[in-house]
């Protein structure tokens, strides 16, 4: 008698985001090179040898949460640059958009802060450079404009207002919670509030 294959099991996709999911924050919570798939497995309330009907790796695990937050970052943040607002407009779209982001993937955003320097030079994450240099270029067209236009202050050094904007709004990830006392929106509002105006009383 013919002997039967062994039946292929696909997780549906509320289980495989739910898995990956699991994967993002045992990797943000204990970083790439100390999880091993018997630990995602654990969290998961399963065998390892389980998890790998689903994923042949913590390698694939992790690219697809990394892929995942990327993809639908770049949707929003392609939405609001094809919108051809004004660059001050543009600039508070962009940091309601990260949030939103973080909001959606605290994990995945930790994880990209913590390992992306290390993962780049693997061929299969080449896709995080590409990126970088992507939204690197967004956000400096758009301080460029805001500039030119005399929206924002002449004698901004670009480069460096870039690295304080991306990094006040990204450090985020460290500390936020979905679920707290204040939403993404309104904790975007009260960052532009003081990147844009300033903490000290006007006269």
């Amino acid at each position: 008698m013919p002997t039967k294959k062994k039946p292929q099991v696909t997780a549906s996709p509320a289980r495989r985001s739910e898995l990956l999911g699991t994967a993002a924050e045992v990797f943000a919570e204990q970083g790439y090179n100390a999880t091993t798939v018997r630990k995602i497995a654990d969290h998961a309330g399963m065998l390892a040898g389980s998890l790998y009907y689903h994923f042949d790796s913590k390698e694939s695990m992790l690219e697809e949460i990394l892929r995942t937050f990327l993809d639908e970052l770049w949707d929003g943040y392609d939405t609001v640059l094809d919108a051809e607002l004004g660059p001050r407009e543009t600039l508070e779209a962009l940091v309601i958009e990260s949030f939103r982001e973080i909001d959606r993937h605290r994990a995945a955003v930790a994880i990209y802060q913590k390992e992306s320097k290390h993962l780049v030079s693997q061929e299969r994450f080449a896709f995080l450079a590409d990126s970088q240099r992507k939204f690197e270029k967004a956000w400096l067209s758009t301080l460029e404009r805001g500039v030119a236009a005399e929206v924002f202050r002449e004698d901004l050094d670009i480069r460096l207002t870039y690295r304080f904007v991306r990094d006040t709004v990204w450090v985020a990830a460290s500390w936020y919670r979905p679920g707290g006392q204040h939403g993404p929106e309104e904790i975007a509002r009260q960052y532009l509030s003081m990147v844009l105006d300033g903490i000290a009383v006007r006269t």
